[in-house]
């Protein structure tokens, strides 16, 4: 019987390691190469697009790399990681990566990675998304958001927000008079941001201190904070309190 074939797409920034790669991967005949990615912004379009099998993914690229590339994906794919830094190894695993292989790698290592792919992939063990994502972020406060939409990727420093408001299973963030959303929780997002910078003041909104103007009553023990551009968001008597911590 016939193995079954496996859809990967090979993504670095570097067109001599794609090279050697593709060429290690022609001894693997169950392996077909149906794209090859010079930057993660066209390899997560080309994931979403092809819905490949199996990804060999470069750590570090310009732009985007390779753990917010798996941020951004919107389907399951099993992961291969190929770097010449031995550092990310441990988030590799985070990430619930097939393998990493450290550059130079012959195909002895290849060959050792694609039997571990191919039992993942048959057994249909590929995670989902949100665990990828989730693994991904990295550790310490978020210095820029990464937003999908359709098969664009915006990038929102953190400094550019003026405050995130929570809308059903979705967050909408405001910025320089422009609105991005995403998929995701406030209350992840803000263990994820600088605590010096954002404050939960509503279980709404979280608001960029640098964007509040002043604060006035606004009904019985009520307050309202006006950003600003003159924008009034509603702050609740914890958010006060908090709010009121870091001033």
């Amino acid at each position: 019987m016939e193995p079954e074939r496996i859809r990967a797409i090979l993504v670095d920034d570097e067109e001599l390691a794609r090279t050697v790669l593709r060429e290690l991967l022609a001894a693997h005949a169950d392996v077909d190469i149906v794209c090859e990615c010079a930057n993660g912004f066209e390899a997560v379009k080309m994931v979403s697009e092809l819905a490949p099998d199996l990804v060999f993914l470069d750590v570090q690229m310009p732009k985007l790399n390779g753990f917010e590339v798996l941020e951004l994906l919107d389907r399951d794919v099993a992961v291969i990681f190929t770097t010449a830094y031995d550092t990310y190894a441990l988030q590799a695993f985070e990430v619930h990566a097939v393998d990493y292989l450290l550059k130079p790698f012959g195909d002895d290592r290849l060959a050792a990675a694609l039997v571990e792919a191919r039992r993942r992939i048959q057994g249909r063990e590929k995670l989902p998304v949100a665990a990828l994502a989730a693994a991904a972020r990295p550790h310490g406060a978020l210095e820029r958001i990464l937003i999908r939409d359709g098969t664009r990727v915006h990038i929102l420093p953190t400094g550019n927000v003026d405050y995130v408001e929570a809308q059903d299973d979705y967050i909408l963030f405001h910025a320089g008079g422009k609105q991005h959303i995403k998929l995701d929780t406030l209350s992840s997002l803000e263990t994820q941001l600088d605590p010096q910078r954002f404050v939960r003041i509503h279980r709404s909104y979280l608001l960029n201190i640098e964007r509040l103007a002043r604060v006035e009553p606004y009904a019985k023990d009520s307050r309202i904070a006006i950003l600003h551009d003159g924008t009034k968001l509603p702050v609740s008597r914890s958010g006060y309190a908090r709010l009121s911590a870091l001033l």
